[in-house]
């Protein structure tokens, strides 16, 4: 990857269309937001994977993330709480705290990060 400097951060082509960085949320992706969004997509992606591996059936899977930020020191991300809410009908509440577990332990991101930033998962099924 190669970022270059524009008037208002900084931008990456790829494939799929050109990423737009910058500390000012007018001109491009914040650099902390791409951080949680990171995380939470690589751990749903993951969870996502593991449900259908193991045939748990759902509709739809849903995350909301908080942040907490340390405005002490330099801003910093100190936790990122992650729900998940699983959609569908007849899902197991323990099969998919076993999915969880494992979820935490493959998502690249959250292994990166997990000894830095507090990363807390929670969870919800809902029928549809």
């Amino acid at each position: 990857m190669e970022f270059i400097m524009n008037e208002e951060g900084f931008q990456s082509d790829f494939e799929f269309g050109t990423l737009k960085v910058s500390s000012n949320d007018q001109f491009g992706f914040r650099p902390y937001a791409l951080l949680v969004s990171s995380v939470a997509v690589c751990s749903g992606g993951v969870l996502r994977k593991i449900l259908e591996k193991k045939r748990i059936s759902f509709d739809d899977i849903k995350i909301s993330a908080d942040v907490k930020r340390n405005p002490d020191i330099a801003n910093r991300v100190e936790e990122i709480k992650l729900h998940f809410t699983i959609i569908g009908n007849d899902i197991s509440e323990d099969k998919v705290e076993k999915a969880m577990n494992l979820t935490r332990k493959n998502c690249s991101m959250i292994q990166s990060v997990q000894d830095s930033i507090h990363v807390v998962e929670t969870f919800e099924i809902k029928n549809v």
